[in-house]
């Protein structure tokens, strides 16, 4: 009897042993398939093209915002998926005006320009400008510390560089993104006049970079303008302070916040065989800044995500579950696409198992960073050695990408592509970030990868 059960127990194992070993054959094959494809006869590096240097910057509620829908609208359509649509989505409309001007005036009164940005939402600066004396900090706690008696009447100059010590650059720019963010408002509730931020990237360059900001509930007559300065550029203002504390700062904006606009989600999809009720998702943000032409954020994830599912149309490939991609309205200032989406997928009780989006830049793929429970970790880390020939080694848990935080609860598995992103905030929210930054094969690999772990998920599904 024993004998016998033992002799079922190596039996069920070789089969299992069998099963497994066919399963990494195939699932080898079809991920050959996918890179193959990607890499022969790729579409990605075209339609990057067309959005960078045809449409260029598309902030939201732009011309150039209501071109990047059509043209993806269209462009969805052609590949021949089973339904194309816009998802109405209301959206905040800023623009930036005339070009800011910026100086610093010492003490024998010469003036040395330096190049500042208006920050995303910031009011402008009164019509002649604003002068006033600097007080640099480098914390919001720094701030409140100082209070009115120190603050009152000043720009507030935040100058915290990122920490070059952190090999996941964005590790760095998570731990100063929420000055950029907070700053003005905080500074306002003790009397400053402006604030000026330094840029957040790692190299020094004198390219600021733009991004989001809040006022919170300030008042209106209460918000203050607010710019970032080059990295140079606040090196040497640094440095001039700690010569002249008395010294003057001058910049003016000529920015404004308008009514919200009607905007769109473009949607498209490829009905599942098996499960067509059940969602996977995979996507990116239609907008950017208006500074550069937004090829890296996000251009490339757009372009990357269009590509998985021609891919999966290309080598014939027939999903189980419901694909669905989503290109988000109005990431760069509100996340009101990605919350607009949530909102109605909740509202219809649609079945979202996996959602992945390319937020991160075109350069080469690393990995995955991923937000899920325990066991589809594990089933995630089951699939390594099918990635590793194409150097893919990163599966670690954590933050996904901004669109998808909106899901988080809904979807059983958020996804996050993570290439190399020691270039990254280079360009970031710059005018640096233009198609010639953009490496054609870099770029397809990144489709290749997030094709690659969709496929699984689709043959696998959730655990």
């Amino acid at each position: 009897m024993q004998k016998s059960a033992l002799f079922s127990f190596v039996s069920l194992l070789f089969v299992f042993i069998n099963v497994q070993s066919q399963n990494f054959e195939s699932d080898s094959l079809m991920l050959k398939e996918i890179y193959k494809t990607a890499l022969t006869d790729g579409k990605s590096h075209e339609w990057l093209d067309y959005i960078a240097n045809n449409i260029g910057g598309r902030l939201s509620g732009s011309i150039q915002e209501e071109q990047m829908i059509a043209y993806t609208e269209s462009q969805l359509n052609e590949l021949g998926l089973d339904k194309v649509w816009k998802q109405p989505v209301m959206v905040p409309k800023w623009t930036r005006g005339f070009k800011e001007y910026a100086y610093i005036e010492s003490a024998n009164g010469v003036n040395n320009v330096v190049d500042i940005l208006a920050l995303g939402g910031s009011v402008a600066t009164p019509n002649l400008g604003i002068k006033a004396e600097v007080i640099e900090v480098k914390s919001l706690e720094e701030i409140a510390k100082l209070g009115e008696s120190k603050i009152s009447g000043k720009i507030v100059f935040i100058n915290r560089p990122m920490n070059p010590e952190h090999i996941h650059t964005f590790s760095a720019y998570g731990e100063v993104s929420r000055l950029r963010f907070y700053g003005a408002a905080e500074a306002a509730k003790y009397g400053a006049v402006g604030m000026i931020i330094r840029s957040l990237g790692l190299r020094l360059d004198d390219y600021p970079h733009t991004g989001g900001m809040s006022y919170g509930d300030l008042p209106e007559e209460k918000k203050i303008p607010a710019a970032a300065i080059s990295t140079n550029g606040a090196e040497y203002l640094s440095s001039m302070l700690r010569l002249n504390p008395s010294l003057k700062f001058y910049f003016k904006i000529n920015s404004k916040n308008w009514p919200d606009v009607q905007s769109y989600n473009v949607i498209g999809e490829l009905k599942g065989s098996e499960y067509p009720e059940k969602y996977m998702l995979v996507g990116a943000h239609l907008d950017s800044w208006d500074v550069g032409d937004g090829a890296h954020d996000d251009g490339a994830g757009v372009a990357q995500s269009m590509e998985v599912l021609r891919i999966f149309k290309k080598i014939g490939y027939q999903p189980k579950h419901t694909i669905r991609i989503v290109l988000f309205a109005n990431e760069e200032n509100g996340l009101r696409g990605g919350r607009k989406y949530a909102e109605e997928a909740k509202r219809k009780n649609e079945r979202h198992l996996f959602a992945l989006e390319s937020d991160a830049g075109g350069f080469s793929p690393r990995g995955f960073s991923i937000d899920t429970d325990q066991a589809n970790l594990e089933q995630i880390n089951s699939w390594k050695k099918l990635f590793e020939p194409y150097f893919i080694h990163v599966f670690r848990p954590g933050y996904s990408a901004p669109d998808l935080t909106p899901l988080k609860g809904y979807c059983d598995v958020l996804v996050g592509l993570l290439p190399d992103s020691q270039r990254y905030f280079d360009v970031h929210h710059a005018v640096t970030d233009t198609f010639d930054k953009i490496n054609k094969r870099e770029l397809e690999l990144g489709a290749a990868a997030m094709a690659s772990l969709l496929y699984l998920f689709d043959t696998y599904g959730t655990q």
